[in-house]
């Protein structure tokens, strides 16, 4: 007789998340019993919200904003993905916890395999400087790019956070020959295009996009939202940029099954979820 495996996303607000279906799924490819929930965790009540998981049973466990920082802070050992990030996505629950960051695994596993855009020797600019860009620079450094340049409105922001990654003990390692700086918003970058831009602001939850000072699409350029579901105004000013666009449903699939193999010791197929995403003609 199996026994039902327990696991969840945490956030607030957590009521939109696809996670549980996409466990779901992932679930399903090996016959596991996966109960995997979405949970609400009060914005001042982190640690205690995982201690109850713990009590009750719970092996793993997602987080989301507002929370990945929280649970970096909470755990006991931490992957060098999360040091790099500063924040974690994934912990793995037992008598002590583990904390992974499996963003930067899900965009690069999104652009060089589901969207065939190879990444090494390529000129990279990378929109924001909050947690979502520091859960993917690590892994896209590790893809050898000519060049990554952080551009963010706040120049102090992204100083302090390059002077952050810079003291973590593989960053010469892992930096190689890339090429790896930060300017602000408003600066020429020096570059005449770029090969792939990718945002990790939140504008895809207005209505406008002021676009960064000297950021050109290079032919065949990609342009990449973090955000799923619509075509945000970084994509449309993208697509009259005559640039190819995709936006983060995959990275979101596969920083899941991500997740799922740091739990379960296997890999999901990602590829029918992501060829098939639930807003598709919405």
């Amino acid at each position: 007789m199996s026994i039902t495996q327990r696991y969840a996303v945490i956030g607030n607000p957590i009521a939109h998340s696809r996670s549980p279906e996409i466990h779901a799924a992932f679930a399903q490819q090996f016959n596991i019993d996966l109960n995997y929930e979405r949970i609400l965790a009060p914005l001042d009540g982190f640690s205690g919200c995982v201690e109850e998981m713990r009590v009750a049973g719970f092996l793993g466990a997602n987080v989301t904003v507002p929370f990945k920082l929280d649970a970096f802070a909470y755990a006991d050992e931490r992957s060098s993905a999360a040091q790099w990030a500063g924040a974690a996505n994934t912990l793995v629950l037992g008598a002590r916890v583990l904390a992974d960051n499996t963003d930067g695994f899900g965009i690069v596993r999104d652009i060089t395999h589901n969207l065939n855009t190879p990444l090494a020797g390529r000129r990279i600019v990378l929109l924001g400087a909050g947690g979502a860009a520091r859960g993917t620079l690590q892994a896209l450094l590790l893809q050898k790019p000519k060049m990554i340049v952080v551009k963010n409105r706040s120049l102090d922001k992204a100083q302090a956070w390059l002077t952050d990654v810079q003291g973590t003990a593989d960053f010469a390692e892992v930096l190689g020959d890339a090429h790896l700086t930060v300017k602000a918003w408003d600066d020429d970058v020096g570059v005449d295009a770029f090969d792939v831009v990718i945002n990790a602001t939140a504008s895809g939850l207005g209505d406008s996009f002021t676009p960064p000072s000297g950021v050109h699409f290079a032919d065949q350029a990609l342009a990449y939202d973090m955000m799923y579901g619509k075509v945000t105004p970084f994509l449309q000013w993208a697509i009259d940029n005559h640039a190819l666009t995709a936006d983060g449903w995959g990275m979101l699939v596969e920083q899941a099954a991500k997740s799922f193999s740091i739990w379960h010791g296997v890999t999901p197929d990602t590829s029918a979820l992501i060829a098939n995403p639930p807003y598709k003609g919405a």
